[in-house]
């Protein structure tokens, strides 16, 4: 097929809108596409400090690589979760990604920190969850104790559409109405946003591929089975089906978003005594889950 703007052959045929592309104009779509979804909810401003949340995949490289083409001034950031031989290869994926666009790269050691890797803890809950609960603690903390304004993240179409569906299966509707591409910053919760919001993972990887970037493609061996990858599986059917399912699902969610946001559930927000982080009790679920008896210290020395 011969791209629909210059009739060099196609690099990719984009399944919607349906159009064939060549690498050059298709670099150049997938960018005004992510420009156009900072723009369109005003995801970031140019005095910010910015910090990408890093993980060695294609998401946050090919974030970190487009937010840098824009000039925005970012810092990366990679939490490396001491799981055994995965989280040493993922880091140094992330050095690779940050040292081709030169931006500065900070890395926290779970192991080092807390002194466990994700996966040693002896507690109920599964891996998954306390390991979700550990990544956004850490992510916000150290956005917070060194004065970051915005916390980027890599999720992109593919992942919203799985989680909005997830939730709504078990209507779970205090997540739903925070759902979106920005939740604002308060208090000590620092502001996370995606700019990858309304981008396909498919289109991900094959700007990945386009503009020369190495990921890792290694699935954390915790996730392996989860039922969020089923999610994905069936929504890359129905848009074989049905081209524009899952954009037309997403923003069809945030159009009616305002109808789930009376349950909220509002109760008090304390301080951790132990952290002094946002609580819902006494101790914070990070503080508990490692059993600490005093704050982690994030500040950049």
């Amino acid at each position: 097929m011969r791209c629909k703007f210059c009739k060099e052959e196609a690099y990719i045929t984009l399944s919607h809108p349906r159009m064939p592309l060549c690498k050059e104009h298709f670099i150049e779509y997938f960018e005004r596409r992510v420009k156009r979804t900072i723009e369109r909810y005003n995801l970031l401003k140019e005095d910010e400090r910015i910090l990408v949340a890093m993980s060695g995949g294609k998401d946050s490289a090919v974030l970190s690589y487009v937010l840098k083409k824009f000039n925005y001034p970012i810092h990366c950031f990679y939490i490396n979760l001491g799981i055994e031989g995965y989280s040493d290869r993922c880091e140094e994926y992330v050095k690779r990604q940050c040292e081709m666009i030169d931006a500065p790269l900070y890395v926290v050691r779970i192991r080092e920190l807390l002194g466990a890797g994700v996966g040693e803890v002896k507690i109920s809950r599964p891996t998954c969850s306390y390991c979700g609960t550990t990544k956004r603690y850490i992510s916000n903390k150290f956005a917070y104790d060194n004065k970051f304004d915005v916390v980027v993240t890599g999720h992109n179409l593919d992942d919203e559409a799985s989680f909005i569906f997830s939730n709504v299966l078990y209507w779970n509707t205090q997540y739903l109405a925070k759902q979106g591409p920005l939740l604002p910053g308060e208090g000590k919760f620092v502001k996370r946003v995606k700019p990858l919001y309304e981008t396909p993972e498919s289109e991900i990887a094959a700007y990945a591929s386009a503009v020369g970037i190495e990921y890792t493609g290694e699935v954390c061996p915790y996730a392996k089975g989860a039922i969020t990858l089923t999610y994905k599986e069936f929504f890359n059917h129905l848009e074989k089906r049905r081209p524009g399912i899952k954009i037309r699902f997403v923003r069809g969610f945030l159009k009616k978003r305002h109808l789930f946001e009376g349950e909220v559930r509002r109760g008090e927000v304390k301080e951790c005594k132990i952290c002094g982080m946002p609580s819902g009790g006494e101790v914070c679920s990070f503080c508990r889950i490692w059993g600490l008896k005093e704050p982690v210290d994030l500040t950049i020395k």
